[in-house]
C-alpha cells in the first residue's frame, strides 16, 4: 500500500520507497544492512511503528504523532543528530584561518571497496591521518606540531555514483610538541598539494598492499581474477601514478565572522566521521 506525503510539495525519501522500493528490491542485489534501511524508511512515521496521541486542552484536537525508525541512514530521524553535531564542531573551532582538503580513492578500487569496505575505508582514514601527522612535524613545513583533524567519509558523488572520498577540516596552524604554542600555517597553502598527494597515494597503496598480504581482503564475483598475486599487485602497482588527491583551500573560518563548516562535511546519517587531535582519535 503506498503512502505518499501530503505535508510538503516535494516527495520525501520515504515516499520514493514506499513507491518504488518493492519494484527495485526484485530487481537490484541488495545487502541485509540496505534491505533493513529501506523497510525502517519505510514504516518511520507511520502507524506500523505505534506512537502517541496529543490532545488539545482548550478545543479537544487530537493529532497522532507516530514513531520514528531511528535507522541511522533516515534523512527525517537523522535531521536532529546532524544538527547537533555541527553545534558540538563548530563550538571547538579555532578562530583561525581553516583549509578543506579532499582525498579521494580512484574509481579503479571501487568494486574491491564494495566488498571490503570496512577494511579499505579504514585503510583510508589510516593513511590520511598518517600524512598529515607527518607533514605536520616535519620541519620543512615550517609547523613541526600536532595538527587538528575533523575528517567526514563520503561514499558517493553528488549523481550518486560510487565515490569513495575523504572531506577534511584542517587548522591553518598546529600546536606546539611541547603544546605551548600555536604556530600559524602559510596563508597559500597547508602543505604543498603535489607533495601531499604523493604521499598520500603511495601509503594508501602500500597499506593495501599489505592488507592482501596479511588475507584480509576478499574477491568475490568479478574481482575473482585478482586473488592471484601477480594480478593484485599489477593493479595497484598501475595506480601509483595516477592521481588520488583533490585540493580545496581558502578562509572557511575567518577570525571574527563565527564558525562555519562547508557543507561537504555536514555529515549525513550514513557517513562517518572522525576527529584527530594529533595526539588519537575519538
Amino acid at each position: 500500500m503506498e503512502r505518499i506525503s501530503t505535508d510538503t510539495a516535494k516527495p520525501t525519501v520515504a515516499d520514493i520507497i514506499r513507491r518504488y522500493g518493492r519494484k527495485y528490491e526484485k530487481t537490484n542485489p541488495l545487502l541485509p544492512e540496505q534491505i533493513k534501511a529501506i523497510a525502517d524508511i519505510n514504516r518511520c512515521r507511520t502507524p506500523e511503528l505505534g506512537g502517541d496521541v496529543f490532545e488539545c486542552e482548550d478545543c479537544g484536537t487530537k493529532k497522532n504523532v507516530y514513531h520514528s525508525c531511528c535507522n541511522r541512514h533516515c534523512p527525517i530521524c537523522q535531521g536532529l543528530k546532524r544538527e547537533q553535531w555541527l553545534a558540538d564542531r563548530k563550538a571547538e573551532l579555532l578562530d583561525a584561518r581553516y583549509f578543506h582538503q579532499v582525498f579521494t580513492l580512484p574509481h579503479t578500487l571501487n568494486p574491491f571497496i564494495l566488498n571490503n569496505k570496512k577494511v579499505m575505508l579504514d585503510l583510508l582514514f589510516q593513511a590520511v591521518m598518517e600524512i598529515l601527522t607527518l607533514f605536520a612535524l616535519d620541519p620543512q613545513w615550517r609547523l613541526k606540531g600536532e595538527l587538528g583533524v575533523i575528517a567526514v567519509l563520503h561514499t558517493w558523488s553528488q549523481t550518486l555514483i560510487d565515490h569513495f572520498h575523504l572531506h577534511c577540516l584542517i587548522p591553518g596552524g598546529a600546536l606546539s610538541t611541547d603544546r605551548k604554542r600555536w604556530k600559524n600555517a602559510g596563508k597559500k597553502f597547508l602543505f604543498r598539494p603535489e607533495s601531499l598527494a604523493k604521499a598520500f597515494r603511495n601509503r594508501y597503496l602500500n597499506l593495501l598492499d599489505e592488507a592482501y598480504r596479511q588475507g584480509k581482503l576478499i574477491f568475490p564475483g568479478k574481482t575473482a581474477e585478482y586473488r592471484a598475486p601477480e594480478s593484485f599487485f599489477a593493479m595497484t602497482a598501475s595506480l601509483r601514478g595516477k592521481k588520488m588527491d583533490r585540493l580545496f583551500q581558502g578562509d572557511l573560518c575567518r577570525a571574527g565572522a563565527g564558525p562555519f563548516i562547508p557543507r561537504p562535511l555536514h555529515p549525513p546519517g550514513s557517513h562517518r566521521q572522525q576527529q584527530n587531535s594529533g595526539r588519537g582519535k575519538r
